[in-house]
């Protein structure tokens, strides 16, 4: 059973669609980037599934729970940061999390030192949170998130103001919750970058619709690649391979020639260069980054 499925999710205020018929699903273990620019419906759709914003229609099911007809029941599964977690600072990291804890039911003593270690504040723990840098206020702010073991964690742009250290450490956190404690993870982020390194799936919104979902394991394996030869002769090289592939755009850099392929069809085109008498030094695939792909999805849905 999916941690999260929201079925023909819709926000409408006015006149105005924020949302249009979202469908999607979240898995355990699993971290889902969503995607899109500013007023794509981002930030509405996470609100909309904790309960922060209302919604027009459609069904949101938290392991297997409706939020409509069993409200309490469902949020008890989630943990949430919408952008910068709300901490008292003039508590301690530790006071915090005893605060937080006692929201909820069951939550030992244990738990709490594990999540001090989980979120790296050992050393820091018993200090005001007034003193910590942003970076150690987004760690905390997760830990309370995740102080009363929820399967689904909602985060949206988590890494607002974090200095690459930061937005590392957070990385490897969230990376560790879901390979290791087995948490499904939602995050929005204008990061690509980031997104790439750390989401297993991205959802791509614009203005309100889900156009696209893409496995980033698969993305490498989606259509032609970008093939990069380093010959000795690329003048003589080009001629060849503008004769193996007509109409086909081939750029050249110094000794190196970049051209769009199959994959299937490296090993005739490297043979049909030697057999030329060229010297082919490397060939390399170049992976299609989550930038190329996003823009291709958004570029496509423009033109419709």
């Amino acid at each position: 059973m999916p941690v999260l499925q929201i079925d023909h999710l819709t926000k409408k205020i006015g006149k105005k669609t924020i949302v249009d018929g979202v469908s999607l699903t979240l898995n355990k273990g699993e971290i889902l980037g969503l995607l899109g620019p500013n007023g794509a419906g981002k930030t509405t759709t996470i609100r909309m599934i904790v309960g922060l914003m209302s919604k027009s229609s459609g069904n949101i099911l938290i392991n297997g729970v409706d939020t409509q007809t069993d409200r309490e029941k469902a949020m008890k599964s989630i943990g949430v940061i919408v952008e910068n977690p709300d901490l008292y600072k003039y508590l301690s990291g530790y006071d915090n999390l005893i605060h937080f804890a006692r929201m909820s039911k069951g939550v030992t003593e244990q738990r709490i030192k594990d999540i001090i270690a989980l979120i790296g504040l050992e050393h820091s723990i018993h200090e005001k949170v007034g003193t910590y840098s942003l970076g150690m206020r987004q760690r905390l702010g997760l830990g309370v998130s995740l102080i009363h073991r929820p399967s689904l964690l909602l985060l949206d742009e988590p890494t607002n103001g974090l200095d690459p250290a930061g937005i590392r450490e957070l990385r490897e956190h969230l990376i560790h919750l879901a390979r290791q404690e087995g948490v499904g993870i939602m995050i929005s982020s204008h990061l690509m970058s980031e997104m790439e390194l750390m989401c297993d799936r991205v959802a791509v919104l614009q203005q309100g619709k889900l156009i696209g979902i893409r496995d980033l394991s698969e993305v490498e394996q989606a259509g032609d690649f970008k093939v990069q030869f380093e010959v000795d002769r690329p003048e003589a090289a080009v001629q060849i391979l503008q004769a193996l592939t007509v109409g086909q755009e081939i750029l050249r850099d110094s000794d190196h020639i970049v051209l769009r392929m199959a994959k299937s069809r490296i090993p005739e085109f490297t043979q049909k260069l030697i057999g030329a008498g060229i010297q082919v030094y490397g060939v390399n695939t170049l992976k299609p980054s989550l930038e190329d792909t996003f823009m291709a999805m958004t570029e496509g849905e423009r033109q419709k």
